[in-house]
Parts: C-alpha cells; structure tokens; sequence
C-alpha cells in the first residue's frame, strides 16, 4: 500500500490510497455511480474506443499548457469541478483543493452543499473561483445565493440543471448512509475502523463548532449534516425550466455556465438564453444510468454552439490522453472532479496537488508524442475512432 503521496504515479493510486483512509460509506458515495452503474463504467470505456495518432519529427521541446478562457489565462486545460464532498474528505477540504488549484494555475468550483463558506474560501483560499448552484424550489433561496457568490468575487455560475431529482444510489442505503446523515451501527462501526479519518477529519470538526454544516445554504436551511436541512422538498426540484435560466442571467452579472447538457439542441438554447458556456456532462454517471457518456456527444455540442459559446466537459477524466483527446474534439477546458477528491483524502492540499501534477506531467507527454508545443495545436486530426 503507497503511503507517500509523491509515491502516487496515477490517479488510480490515489483512488486506493483514499479508499484505504476513508469509511467505506463514504468513499463508496465519491466514487460510485448509481443503480447498475452502466453509465460509469461506459464513461471510462467510451474513451477506449478514441485513439490518438502520434506523430513524428517535430522539436516539441518548448511545450506550454496555457490556454486562455473566458478572457483570462490559466497553466493548465483542466479545472476543478464541484464536488460537495471535498469536505468530508479532509477536515477543510475545500480550502485544500482551492489552494492547490490556485497554486496550479486552474479555477477552483464550490459546490453548493459544501461544508466550507464561500467567503472562508475567498478569503483564504483566493485564486480564479467559480461557484456551482442548484436551482431550488423556492427561486429566492437560490438567488440569495447567487448575490453572495457576487459580492465574494466568483467568476463564473455552475447551474446544475441534471439534478432535479436525486440518482438511485442503492448503496447508500446498504452502508447505512443517508442525507441527512443519521448514525447507525454499521456506518458507526465503519468509522471506528478508520481511526485516522475520525481524528483527523471528523473529531477536529467537533473540536472545533461540532458537526459541520452546509455554509453555502441560505440561512433558514444551513443546519448540520446530522439533522434535516431540507431535503428534496427545498433543495431539489423537478419544475425546473427554461425561465430560470433566463431569471439567472438577468441576476448574475458574471460568466455564465450550464451543467449537465447532453443534447446539441439543449447546447443551442442555452446559448439562446445567454450562457457563456455549456459544460457536457452525465454527472459522473451518478444520476441516469442510461445517459450516453459526454465524450461521445461532445463532438455533436462542439458543432452546434462551438463557434458560438466555450464548450467544456466532464465525467470519466483520468488520464491526460482523455483530456487531450476531448482537447482534440473542441473542448476548452475539462473539469476533474474525483481524482482530485481521491488526492484530497490521501493529503490534504498535497495529495489534491499530486493529482493535479499528475495530469499536467500526463498532458505534456501526450503532446510530445503528437507533436503540439500549445493547446491550440491540438485538434481532430490526432484522432482515430474504433467501433
């Protein structure tokens, strides 16, 4: 078992580092997908049917990473993408992930339903920020938030819009996990069992506040993991439409991104009603199992709004081939959600670190074996499809 974090040579040693540190609840409710889980293993194969075609006799020994998006330069095509969990993962593990992005040069998200406030993260943390949002029942509650998002300097929206109701995650239910989280004996036991989490992570909360509460929800809901804050009835809905993209526009005076798009004519509309970009994604196959993977529509999106808005995507990234290879269908940037989770319980900010060298050494290598010294450089003609 690796316990060096710089002993790590991929994503997947970070997988098993944090599978080895974290409750078995809690990891399996990162890493997992739901129902029959076709959509996260089709995720990963999806990518096995693209190759790249490397290419030869080209001096790429000044190869950069930089691109530019939305105006503004990063070191890398990659960007943290929200995850509600990072929190849980280390004590503050949200202020971990936002330095090591900022160290790194690539935006950091907050996902709605963390545990660390958007102003500690500001304040703290700093860097290029971008804050996720679910659109609730109550549209009030979701605009307070928006304005605080302003007000602490986020760049750019997330909306989620693939989450109106929740995915069947059955094996929440079998490890004795539950939102909001109630304990019982066999997630009980299954904390005692892993000591270094309870006294790093969930003792240092009781030590210092008690249970951690979701800080980014509007006040009349922020109450702690362990008792109800809502649930579907205030923080999800299915009644969801066009009009709240509108009223999201109009409200927020930054970029504008919408999550969770899989069709070329949904892609279409929400430039119609004024995003700024479209991130392609199936939501790391947590909610439908039967959704097509990103990957293999983004060339369908990138077509109907790519000269139009910045496409981006997610969902299945672990490589630096998958992210060249969407570099190579039109995509501007990839977000990476749990590789940098899996670092973030390994280490903190260096294990979030290490994931995050780990694509910028896989990318750079890539684009020598294809010959490209820029991002720019890259596109469709490295790229071969199998059936």
């Amino acid at each position: 078992m690796i316990s060096n974090i710089n002993d790590a040579q991929n994503i997947f040693d970070l997988r098993e580092m944090a599978k080895a540190r974290l409750p078995r609840w809690l990891f399996e409710f990162v890493d997992r997908g739901t129902e029959e889980e076709v959509a996260l293993r089709h995720n990963r194969e999806a990518f096995e049917r693209i190759r790249l075609v490397p290419r030869t006799l080209v001096d790429v020994s000044k190869r950069s990473q930089d691109i530019t998006l939305f105006g503004k330069p990063q070191k890398m095509p990659i960007a943290i993408a929200p995850t509600g969990a990072a929190g849980m993962m280390w004590y503050q593990g949200e202020l971990e992930l936002a330095r090591a992005a900022k160290a790194s040069g690539i935006p950091f998200t907050l996902a709605t339903g963390s545990i660390t406030s958007m102003e500690k993260v500001a304040a703290e943390a700093g860097g290029t920020l971008w804050m996720q949002l679910y659109m609730w029942a109550d549209r009030s509650l979701s605009l307070e938030l928006v304005r605080r998002a302003a007000a602490n300097g986020f760049e750019a929206l997330l909306v989620t819009v693939d989450g109106v109701v929740a995915g069947n995650r059955e094996y929440n239910r079998r490890n004795g996990y539950s939102v909001p989280f109630r304990y019982n004996a066999k997630n009980s036991i299954d904390v005692l069992t892993h000591p270094g989490w309870l006294v790093n992570v969930l003792m240092r909360y009781l030590m210092n506040g008690g249970m951690p509460k979701r800080e980014n929800y509007p006040e009349k809901l922020r109450d702690k993991i362990t008792t109800g804050y809502g649930g579907t009835k205030e923080t999800r809905t299915d009644s969801l439409n066009w009009d709240d993209l509108k009223a999201l526009r109009d409200a927020w005076p930054g970029k504008l991104l919408v999550k969770g798009v899989l069709h070329p004519d949904d892609a279409v509309r929400c430039v119609e009603h004024g995003a700024d970009g479209v991130i392609v994604s199936n939501h790391g196959g947590r909610n439908c199992d039967a959704a097509v993977s990103p990957i293999e529509m983004l060339p369908d999106i990138v077509k109907a709004v790519g000269e139009r808005t910045t496409v981006i995507v997610d969902s299945g990234f672990r490589r630096g081939t998958d992210v060249v290879k969407a570099l190579a269908m039109g995509a501007k940037t990839v977000l990476v959600g749990r590789p940098t989770l899996y670092g973030t319980a390994a280490a903190g900010e260096a294990g979030a670190a290490r994931a995050i060298a780990i694509y910028r050494d896989e990318i750079s290598r890539t684009m020598a074996q294809i010959c490209c010294n820029n991002v720019s450089e890259i596109n469709a003609g490295v790229l071969r499809r199998i059936a």
